[in-house]
């Protein structure tokens, strides 16, 4: 395996488990969409790790296609298991083989870092104020929020 190389050089690729509901892998290509928008990366890739395309076979060939140097491969998983341990670990090192040797690097999952309390207190925000029961963003293609109907007072 090749070294990792300057950041600026490699491809970034998100990854989630992957669902056999679109309207959840449709959020991942969301998140990538604020994450490519948000930082300096060029190239910036969603990967399902099964269930769904792309998978990080397809994720690491799209960046390669984009000219990369290495792919550092980001799992979108909040807790280190067996997923995180085992499954991409294999799943990259196959993806790099097939595409002769790119260096890559699988990141540690999101984990307890301190920035997530500011997203949960953003998202405990938004459902509180939000009671209306009509489907927002977060709840994309549920048909009501899981907040609904929940009574408080």
């Amino acid at each position: 395996m090749s070294p990792i190389l300057e950041l600026q050089t490699a491809g970034i690729v998100i990854v989630d488990h992957g669902s056999r509901r679109q309207e959840s892998n449709d959020l991942l290509d969301h998140f990538v969409t604020i994450f490519r928008e948000r930082t300096k990366f060029k190239v910036v890739q969603a990967a399902h790790m099964e269930l769904a395309d792309p998978s990080i076979e397809q994720a690491f060939g799209r960046c390669i296609d984009q000219k990369v140097q290495s792919i550092v491969v980001c799992p979108f998983f909040l807790l280190p298991g067996r997923h995180w341990q085992d499954d991409l670990p294999r799943l990259a090192a196959a993806a790099s083989r097939k595409f002769g040797d790119i260096g890559y690097l699988v990141t540690s999952p999101l984990g307890a870092h301190e920035l997530l309390v500011d997203v949960m207190v953003d998202r405990l925000q938004f459902c509180l104020s939000d009671q209306s029961g009509q489907p927002c963003s977060n709840c994309q293609g549920e048909r009501r929020c899981r907040s609904a109907g929940t009574n408080l007072s």
